[in-house]
This record gives C-alpha cells, structure tokens and sequence, in this order.
C-alpha cells in the first residue's frame, strides 16, 4: 500500500488559546471545509465538549461526484495547545493519519499539519490518487488555509 504525505504550515493572527479552541472543537470543521463536500458532523458534541484522547467524531461528507458517505476518526493523542493527531477508523482512505500542531510565534500562531494518508484497491487506488484524490486533498487544505485567513486575517509580521 503506498502512502501519501502533505504538510502544510500557516501562520495566524491569532492567540494561542484561540486557535486551539477553534481547531480543536470538531464542529469547526466544517467552517474550514468546502461547501461541495457537503461536511456534517453527526457526533452529539456541543460547543463546550472538549477534545481528549479516544474521542469518537462521526461525519456525512461528499467528498467526490456529490456521494454521500460516512466518515469516523478517533482522536488518539491531544497534548494540550501544542498538538492532536486524528485517524480514521472508518471511512474512505486506507489510511489517514492528521497530525495538528501549534506553536506560539511573535503575532500569533504557526500550525503545522502533517496528513499521512493511503487509498485502498492497491494499483487502482494508486492511480486514483495521481488522477484525482491527491489534488482533491491539496485542493482542501488549500480552501481551509484561505478559510482561515478569511476568519482571523492574514499573518503580517
């Protein structure tokens, strides 16, 4: 099974306690994801819950063609304003494997994720990904880093 890496790094300016707050409640999410995927989050979470390790998040989200699918991740590490790492349990990768970490900079905050993630049905998987799936997951972090911006400004030092 081959495996993918992205890593993203953006600076925003924002407080250190905002953005874990932001980032780590999993109904921001869809703040930061496009609308043509259609993300829902159907776990019974409010804006109060607090993320913590073996945390359950369950997700309807369209994520090619409009069809609608179920998605799970656990969160398995959280180290508190510094870094949380997502996996899926369910859903539509092989692997995926989205590490979040923040670091206080002068102005704000530098987060740094790093997303290992593989697709199934090995050769035909493969080719998916240099076909489509890759450009699909940078198209997706590329929305959320102008998401973000939109949301908090831009980071001038």
């Amino acid at each position: 099974m081959k495996t993918y890496v992205l890593k993203t790094e953006q600076a925003i300016p924002i407080s250190l306690d905002m953005a874990w707050d932001f980032f780590s409640s999993p109904l921001n999410l869809a703040k930061i994801t496009p609308n043509d995927m259609k993300f829902v989050v159907t776990s019974d979470y409010t804006a109060e819950t607090k993320m913590y390790a073996g945390m359950i998040i369950t997700y309807k989200i369209s994520p090619l063609l409009g069809i609608k699918m179920d998605w799970m991740t656990e969160i398995t590490h959280v180290s508190d304003k510094q870094y949380f790492v997502d996996e899926q349990r369910f859903g539509p990768y092989a692997l995926w494997h989205h590490q979040h970490h923040f670091k206080e900079i002068k102005g704000g905050v530098m987060m740094n994720d790093i997303l290992h993630y593989a697709i199934p049905y090995g050769p035909i998987g493969r080719l998916s990904n240099s076909i489509f799936v890759g450009d699909k997951v940078k198209q997706i972090f590329a929305y959320r880093e102008k998401a973000i911006e939109k949301l908090f400004g831009v980071y001038k030092v």
